[in-house]
């Protein structure tokens, strides 16, 4: 599927103030991430690149505890500093990170539920390695096949997600040693079919759907097709997060 990368940008920005308070499932796999960093790489790291920032979910837990001299941030669209106000050494990146050039010689590359955005991983992988130090780290998580898997059952939208096995393979055949690779699945629950949506539009993923275009008639039938993702808890929405910490072979 390809990606309209201006109007992703387009729909983070407009998100940008209620992805904060929505993005409940974005944060609790930022701090996931960052546990699986503290865990892998040194708290002394000279420079650091975080693609797709957001709003600062993982760039705040890094900056509290990892020791960084030049943090280079990148996001698609230039709105994103108003959540950094108070950071001061930020190199900003902005733009999209496949067609950007990369800062060289990194410590670290980090990036927390962006990189499923990409339209050729390989080659960015591939980029990434390069502007690595050699047995610098790579620490990352992305979402796989099962994520948002009621929303493709009913609508057929969604991205084209890469399984934790394709990932890894991928990794491994661009010079990475994978140090550390996981998934699990989080369920999280609405009271309506239509709290659903507005979770999605708050947090920007509805970026994919801009051949979806809802009617009345349609609407009504998502709410009654959505009724078999219903528990004791409520609607129930599935996200799929794969956390890496890979380490460039020298």
């Amino acid at each position: 599927m390809s990606i309209n990368k201006a109007l992703v940008a387009q729909r983070f920005a407009k998100a940008g103030q209620s992805y904060v308070e929505h993005a409940v499932i974005q944060k609790q796999i930022s701090a996931q991430l960052f546990q699986h960093l503290k865990a892998y790489c040194p708290q002394n790291l000279a420079s650091v690149l975080e693609i797709g920032c957001g709003s600062g979910n993982l760039t705040y837990l890094c900056e509290s505890y990892f020791q960084v001299e030049q943090l280079f941030l990148n996001d698609l669209y230039a709105d994103v500093d108003q959540h950094f106000l108070n950071l001061k050494h930020v190199n900003w990146l902005i733009g999209d990170i496949e067609q950007l050039a990369l800062p060289q010689g990194l410590d670290a590359v980090i990036s927390s539920s962006a990189l499923q955005w990409m339209m050729d991983l390989p080659a960015l992988l591939r980029r990434i390695h390069s502007a690595l130090k050699p047995n610098a780290y790579f620490g990352f998580s992305t979402f796989g096949p099962d994520n948002l898997t009621e929303i493709k059952q009913l609508t057929g939208q969604g991205l084209n997600y890469i399984g934790l096995e394709s990932l890894k393979r991928q990794l491994e055949q661009q010079g990475f040693e994978v140090l550390f690779i996981e998934q699990e699945l989080k369920q999280i629950y609405f009271d309506h079919p239509k709290s659903v949506l507005q979770h999605l539009k708050a947090t920007g993923v509805t970026a994919t759907a801009k051949s979806h275009r809802w009617t009345k008639q349609s609407l009504q039938q998502f709410y009654l097709d959505y009724q078999q993702f219903y528990d004791e808890q409520g609607f129930r929405l599935t996200y799929h997060p794969i956390y890496v910490i890979a380490r460039r072979i020298a």
